[in-house]
């Protein structure tokens, strides 16, 4: 992701914030910037906590990190996995398609793409005469670091 991309996507998210009735902050373009610069998934605890670090005299409240994180999940800026009652961690929503290895115990996320899982969904569609628009595939595990904890019985 390079700068000129970003700048395309903060146009399209001022219209946006425009557009809802929505007061363009720096706050917000912080949010947005972190999310698209960035190849992690964040809760948005995790996300407030790095911008105040990375942005110490920035004055940014949890709650806007929340509000605009739902926000830019519904203009299709951000994606999130959901964890149940543990929450979601989100992430830029403008990157090529991927899936996602989920560990169980400790939430981190791989990334990964298949070619062969892309083409026999396609072939299964097909098959079905459905037209796909989109999927999201999400694997729930065990990462390699958990299975070696003593904890974790599998």
């Amino acid at each position: 992701m390079d700068k000129a991309n970003y700048n395309e996507i903060l146009n399209r998210f001022k219209v946006l914030i425009k557009e809802n009735g929505m007061k363009y902050t720096k706050q917000r373009e912080v949010i947005l910037e972190t999310l698209f610069f960035s190849n992690n998934h964040f809760t948005p605890e995790s996300l407030y906590l790095l911008i105040k670090d990375n942005y110490p005299k920035l004055n940014i409240g949890i709650a806007t990190v929340y509000r605009t994180l739902n926000f830019l999940e519904e203009s299709e800026l951000a994606t999130s996995i959901s964890f149940g009652m543990h929450g979601k961690k989100y992430e830029f929503g403008g990157k090529e398609h991927h899936d996602h290895l989920i560990c169980k115990e400790c939430g981190d996320i791989i990334e990964f793409l298949d070619d062969i899982i892309e083409s026999r969904q396609e072939e299964i569609a097909k098959k079905h005469n459905y037209k796909i628009q989109s999927h999201n595939m999400q694997i729930f595990g065990v990462c390699p670091k958990c299975q070696k904890n003593k904890k974790f019985k599998g």
